[in-house]
């Protein structure tokens, strides 16, 4: 049996495959070309595809892709074999450096959001040399862009890569302001840790929203649920620990650095956490991460779960965003520093990531943004919708006594200023974390929790990316023109702490008390996606992308109408869903039961006149005021579906459904899971929460 670092990263055409089979000047240039963006000329290119088409077939590929991330949310690829005819009905195996760095697919089904006609169907990917390439399931999988015959970008990856071109711009003025010149690059990483539900497949299949939607549109809470939260960190199930050793070995083949895995705190729900990579690397490991978890799932007889809120009343599954910044010569830029030097830089960055969130709150809130999510958030298990920063006791006073020109702690006699010997070095985590936070920092990094466990984490870190690099912007202006640098530099930090201390926010997240104190602030309560999209195109936002050329203005009006189309999409769905059940399943199932009953009450009273039929007669007095508002709200909802037909304009749509379907599903909901608590388990068409939950 191989150990771990002999296998780790066979199926990747990574830097040591790279080394061994390219010559040095080859490998030298294509180097330059993943670190620094330098063009890749054609004779290199070839040289590198025919070595990753060698190394592919040794390894068992017959076939390549180039993976792509378009406005799906999930990943797409095209398979493409290596063989090329030839004379004598033989063939040849080929790959090129041009199919290598561009590919051309059909966009035409592809979510464009107006971008493109549906009869304009071609579209391009082009190699992302900064992610490498893979096999999966026999494939080569080559990290790609995706954009439109147009130029316009289609996917998630373009707008990601460019956020960190931005950022990595910015942040080096600011460095070189602090006699950073030996600094070539800044990163931002990621380390994003996934929450998944794992359930017995045979009864997946027997509940339809499970198969339509990802999650239970129906469900009453059985008698035990997460109340003695001993599943939370329990012992490992042996089944699901077979299912998490094979997904580690098939994480790990595939070069992603699974590191950490445990039961949370809903039954039957576990989280994977990986070690931290380049942004966009750890987005592409994340959506593999994904991938691999719904195939090893099924090939131990589990499904997995990934939807935000797949069983009401019970923790819902997030996806916790670690993201900080790194300089080429290995600094994070939110790790402060021994000296008094590294801590006035290190607070310079804290404020721009203080002033970023608190200035670009709504498209943080926005990045996170879906009909999945709406569920969760706020639900006392996730940060409300409330953006705010966690900052720890320690830290928030060193900024006030910052603020007001005083000394920091008792022993201290100075008054605060940037640059002197009286900021201490602030230790890492001398505080607790605060799980109710939305945006917390934890020592050197910050942990964005407000993700939901199906999104894509690029969009996220294209919002936070592009907003520290227009406040980095800002302070680069201001203090590349100061006549005294230190004097500048400590009135930029004192004038930011000053304006956006209104964001940070230590206490409890989930006290209602939060949110009124939120509102005096004038912090913004964006509770539903309509209501956060409605900003979207506030030409503050418009011009931070455009002026960081993350997206044209084009490109952000075509993903505001992707986003809205996708939440009633969703929602349609299952609303449809619930139509569909209700009417064929438990209305019957119902019925029956009640038909039961009656027999049973006429059958005693042929026995004896006198006889207590109260339970029967109590619990069809029920049944039937519950079966009429099943029936009544079932009615209901198929005549507001209907009525979205006629709805053209994609915000009145989403409005329509969030204001007229959803209570009309949430009341249909209510009254069928009444229902369940009535009928007889020998009648109840599904399997029930008890049997998903606790049947693993």
């Amino acid at each position: 049996m191989k150990r771990i670092p002999e296998y780790f990263g066979c199926m990747v055409f990574n830097d040591a495959v790279m080394q061994a089979r390219l010559s040095a000047e080859d490998y030298t240039t294509l180097k330059r070309t993943m670190e620094h963006g330098k063009s890749l000329n054609l004779s290199v290119a070839n040289t590198v595809a025919a070595a990753m088409k060698d190394w592919a077939i040794e390894n068992g590929a017959t076939h390549f892709t180039h993976w792509f991330q378009p406005m799906t949310g999930i990943t797409a690829e095209k398979h493409d074999s290596f063989i090329m005819p030839e004379n004598g009905g033989k063939v040849i195996m080929e790959f090129s450096g041009k199919e290598l760095i561009k590919g051309e697919t059909d966009a035409s089904s592809f979510p464009s959001g107006g971008l493109r006609a549906t009869f304009e169907a071609r579209g391009y990917t082009a190699w992302d040399a900064t992610s490498y390439a893979f096999i999966k399931d026999g494939v080569l999988c080559i990290p790609t862009a995706f954009c439109s015959y147009g130029g316009e970008s289609l996917d998630k990856k373009t707008p990601l890569l460019r956020s960190m071109e931005a950022i990595n711009r910015q942040a080096l003025r600011v460095l070189k302001l602090f006699g950073g010149d030996d600094v070539t690059s800044v990163k931002t990483t990621v380390g994003p840790e996934q929450e998944y539900f794992l359930i017995d497949k045979e009864l997946f299949k027997q509940r339809k929203d499970l198969t339509y939607t990802g999650r239970t549109l129906f469900g009453a809470k059985p008698p035990k649920g997460q109340e003695t939260e001993g599943h939370y960190y329990g012992v490992i199930k042996p089944r699901v620990q077979a299912f998490m050793k094979d997904l580690d070995e098939e994480l790990w083949r595939l070069g992603v650095p699974a590191k950490t895995e445990h039961n949370e705190a809903a039954p039957s729900q576990h989280e994977l956490a990986p070690v931290f990579e380049t942004t966009n690397i750890a987005a592409d490991h994340n959506q593999l991460t994904m991938e691999i978890m719904q195939k090893t799932a099924k090939k131990h007889g589990f499904v997995c779960l990934l939807h935000e809120k797949p069983f009401d009343g019970v923790n819902g599954s997030g996806k916790h965003n670690n993201w900080s910044l790194s300089t080429s010569t290995g600094v994070n830029l939110l790790n402060p520093g021994e000296t008094p030097s590294q801590n006035a830089q290190f607070l310079l960055f804290l404020c721009s990531v203080i002033k970023a969130v608190d200035d670009y709150q709504d498209l943080l809130r926005i990045s996170v943004a879906s009909a999945g999510n709406d569920h969760r958030l706020g639900a006392n298990e996730a940060p409300p919708a409330v953006v705010s920063m966690f900052l720890g006791d320690e830290l928030t006073d060193i900024l006030a006594a910052l603020e007001k020109d005083e000394a920091y702690g008792a022993k201290e006699k100075e008054l605060m200023r940037v640059g002197v010997h009286t900021l201490p070095k602030f230790p890492k985590d001398t505080t607790d974390r605060n799980r109710t936070s939305p945006f917390a920092f934890t020592g050197n990094k910050f942990e964005f929790r407000m993700l939901g466990s199906s999104a894509s984490i690029s969009e996220a870190n294209t919002v936070l990316n592009t907003a520290v690099a227009e406040v980095l912007r800002q302070f680069a202006d201001e203090l590349e023109n100061a006549s005294d640098f230190e004097r500048a530099l400590h009135d930029l930090i004192k004038r930011v702490i000053i304006e956006h201390k209104r964001i940070i926010f230590n206490g409890n997240g989930y006290d209602d008390k939060w949110l009124e104190e939120a509102n005096r602030r004038g912090l913004l309560n964006l509770k539903t996606t309509p209501d956060a999209l409605a900003r979207y195109l506030d030409k503050k936002n418009v011009d931070l992308f455009t002026t960081h050329k993350v997206y044209t203005e084009k490109e952000m009006q075509s993903r505001h109408e992707i986003f809205l189309e996708n939440y009633c999409k969703l929602n349609g769905i299952e609303a449809a869903t619930m139509v569909d059940m209700a009417r064929k399943d438990i209305l019957p199932a119902v019925s029956a039961y009640a038909h039961e009953l009656c027999a049973t009450i006429t059958a005693k009273k042929q026995v004896c006149e006198q006889v207590d039929i109260s339970y029967e007669q109590g619990t069809m007095q029920k049944i039937s005021a519950l079966s009429a508002a099943v029936y009544e709200n079932v009615e209901k909802l198929d005549a507001l579906l209907k009525s979205t037909k006629s709805i053209a304009c994609a915000v009145e749509c989403a409005t329509h459904y969030k204001d007229e379907v959803l209570p009309t599903m949430r009341a249909l909901r209510a009254a069928a899971d009444e229902l369940e608590g009535l009928v007889s388990s020998k009648y109840w068409p599904f399997p029930t929460y008890g049997d998903l939950l606790f049947n693993v």
